[in-house]
């Protein structure tokens, strides 16, 4: 199974952090960002990656090269201005479609998780879902969360107790078929397949942290240099 990380985004909220630094190559522990994901990656067997990006996309680049220094392959999809979510994802396509419509793990390149991505590589997605996303319980800064999971692990647009999107999912690339080229958000093409009813999810109980802000980012960073988790 392949994958793609999300690091496109410009990183506003990060400033000035991100200045002269795309948000992945921020330090957390003795890692980067994107680092961590990639070693959670590889440890599930997953070596085969899509990288896109944007601001400052060269120095992602020139930091990973061709992914060999971390035992990965890297294929990147420059974006020039970033196109949302879906956009990224549908220009990249040629780089994760087989032509078998087979699955590919995404993931947000601004999280830090320890959740285990054997789990997605080893479940097969149902042959009538298009999407399986993983949620978390909802953090502080999204209090209303985004989606329901509900019996059979169905994922609902609606219910009384909305989980978060954790910016993990496995999405076949005929999920992204009526997506236009150009910039275009992810949240609209899961709300379409799940009124459908062709999304599956899962809880995840573990650790999930969006590192969306310098407070998030300095306190990951002492929780990881102490070894508190």
């Amino acid at each position: 199974m392949r994958a793609m990380i999300l690091a496109a985004g410009l990183g506003t909220r990060m400033r000035p952090l991100t200045e002269n630094l795309p948000k992945p190559l921020l330090q957390a522990g003795d890692k980067s960002l994107i680092e961590h994901i990639i070693d959670a990656l590889k440890r599930a067997g997953v070596t085969e990656l899509v990288i896109n990006h944007a601001w400052h996309g060269d120095k992602l680049e020139q930091f990973l090269g061709d992914g060999s220094g971390f035992g990965v392959s890297i294929h990147y999809s420059p974006e020039g201005s970033p196109l949302e979510t879906a956009g990224g994802i549908k220009k990249a396509l040629p780089l994760l479609d087989d032509g078998a419509d087979s699955p590919f793990v995404v993931v947000n390149g601004d999280i830090w998780s320890n959740y285990n991505f054997s789990g997605l590589v080893n479940r097969p997605l149902s042959s009538e879902d298009l999407a399986h996303l993983v949620l978390v319980d909802n953090p502080s800064h999204n209090q209303t969360g985004d989606f329901q999971l509900g019996d059979g692990e169905r994922v609902l647009p609606r219910g009384p107790s909305k989980l978060t999107f954790s910016g993990i999912g496995v999405y076949r690339p005929s999920l992204f078929t009526g997506v236009p080229n150009g910039v275009y958000p992810l949240a609209p093409v899961l709300r379409a397949a799940i009124t459908k009813g062709k999304v599956s999810g899962e809880r995840f109980n573990g650790l999930w942290f969006d590192i969306g802000t310098p407070d998030r980012l300095q306190w990951l960073d002492e929780q990881l240099t102490k070894a508190a988790f």
